[in-house]
């Protein structure tokens, strides 16, 4: 393989080899023959995180050959599946065995794997990311060896560490997911004053199972998005709403205005002012993994933060500020959500309830100034960043913010002394 980028097509790299392994014991073949020739090795994943995690010069290895379901218990609720299947494809399982998750985010093309290391979340103040809802998971380290953990086990420490790995303690074979009975969603989107909605923030989430909004710099109205539990009969989109409002929309209109202000950056408040005006109505119910699902074709690159929920209206007001003094041409709006705590030590919702704030820039286009700004707005209130997704914070910078930063690495050098799953981004983040 010549050539591997991710799916905004900005993190690009040159392994020296690349396997596509079909089993466990071929990963570990695969590995051990990258340790011996001196190689590290990545997981690329789907390819959908915007930061340099799966970056390598080394081997990069492709588990969607690994796609299989290995056991699963509708009673308990407990469905084990190899590390390369999408999000998308155990929706699609665990729907015929009657569950689901119990969270998703919004995007479900990535593996569980990737999702896992990179603590992918959804949005609800009473739920949790997607790795704390893992019951175990296998990982194959720089030796070959297979290591288990799990919710069960003594070694708690390793298991909190695994859910949330980066990449840097080996590679998912295999994980357990601990799912719910299916349920059924009503959600409801709604155009509100952005006052009202940060002024009424906490009631709004706590009001709701799953509760968003977006809003574009330059407007002062915000799109929310309330999903709940219900027993309402189905009563999904139409195909002719997906088609005008994604197919037609966002895909050709969509990508047609953002070429133009990419290339006319002076238009930018006035499509957002336009845009915001077009913010529509939904009312509709479909089972959950329909719901929480959208497909995003238009490519951008992201950055998202973790701040204390308490400070997450004002991180917002903050942003939208700073682009609106600065007349910066970003024509993205941001998306809010609010996470429950876990404990895995390298989740950004550590310990205490996170306000997610995610702010995108169109392909192409300048990001840094804008993502800098951010980055420095979310650091006054200690935010942690979302893994797949870009930041420029260095090791001692993130083992402020993580407690259990030190136990982490210490699991890290227990899996892989020999840093068979280092990269640049590992070495920046984590230390050689």
């Amino acid at each position: 393989m010549k050539e591997w980028h991710n799916w905004t097509g900005d993190q690009v790299c040159q392994p020296a080899a690349y396997e596509r392994p079909h089993t466990r014991r071929e990963l570990s073949e695969a590995i051990e023959r990258a340790a011996a020739a001196g190689q590290r090795v990545k997981v690329h994943g789907a390819g959908h995180s915007f930061s340099e995690a799966a970056l390598t010069d080394g081997m990069m290895i492709d588990l969607s050959g690994c796609t299989r379901l290995l056991g699963a218990d509708a009673a308990s609720g407990l469905v084990r599946v190899e590390g390369g299947i999408t999000i998308r494809a155990l929706n699609q399982e665990l729907h015929r065995l009657g569950l689901a998750m119990a969270n998703l985010g919004d995007i479900d093309a990535q593996t569980i794997s990737g999702a896992i290391s990179t603590a992918t979340h959804g949005t609800g103040s009473r739920l949790q990311n997607i790795p704390a809802q893992l019951a175990a998971l296998d990982l194959v380290t720089g030796t070959g060896e297979t290591v288990s953990f799990s919710a069960d086990d003594s070694d708690q420490t390793g298991f909190r560490a695994a859910r949330v790995g980066l990449g840097a303690l080996g590679a998912i074979s295999a994980v357990t997911v601990r799912a719910v009975p299916a349920f059924t969603l009503h959600r409801v989107d709604e155009p509100l004053p952005l006052d009202q909605v940060l002024g009424d923030f906490d009631a709004l989430a706590d009001a709701n199972d799953h509760f968003e909004f977006f809003v574009f710099p330059y407007t002062d109205q915000a799109l929310t998005i309330r999903r709940n539990r219900t027993a309402a009969p189905l009563r999904p989109r139409s195909r002719l709403n997906v088609l005008i409002n994604e197919r037609l929309m966002q895909d050709k209109v969509g990508d047609l205005l953002f070429r133009l202000t990419a290339r006319y950056r002076r238009l930018i408040p006035r499509l957002a002012k336009i845009s915001a005006r077009f913010l529509s109505e939904g009312d509709y119910v479909d089972h959950s993994f329909e719901i929480f699902s959208s497909q995003r074709t238009l490519r951008f690159t992201e950055m998202e933060w973790a701040v204390p929920r308490a400070n997450g209206p004002e991180a917002v007001r903050r942003v939208l500020d700073w682009v609106a003094s600065e007349r910066y041409p970003v024509a993205f709006p941001l998306e809010c959500r609010v996470v429950a705590a876990d404990d895995a030590l390298l989740s950004p919702s550590f310990e205490r309830d996170a306000f997610y704030i995610a702010v995108h820039q169109y392909r192409g286009m300048e990001w840094r100034p804008y993502f800098e700004a951010v980055q420095s707005i979310m650091s006054e209130y200690g935010g942690r960043p979302h893994w797949g997704k870009r930041h420029m914070l260095t090791r001692d910078e993130l083992a402020s913010r993580y407690p259990g930063f030190d136990d982490f690495l210490a699991v890290r050098d227990r899996l892989d002394p020999g840093r068979v799953f280092a990269n640049a981004y590992t070495e920046r983040c984590l230390g050689a």
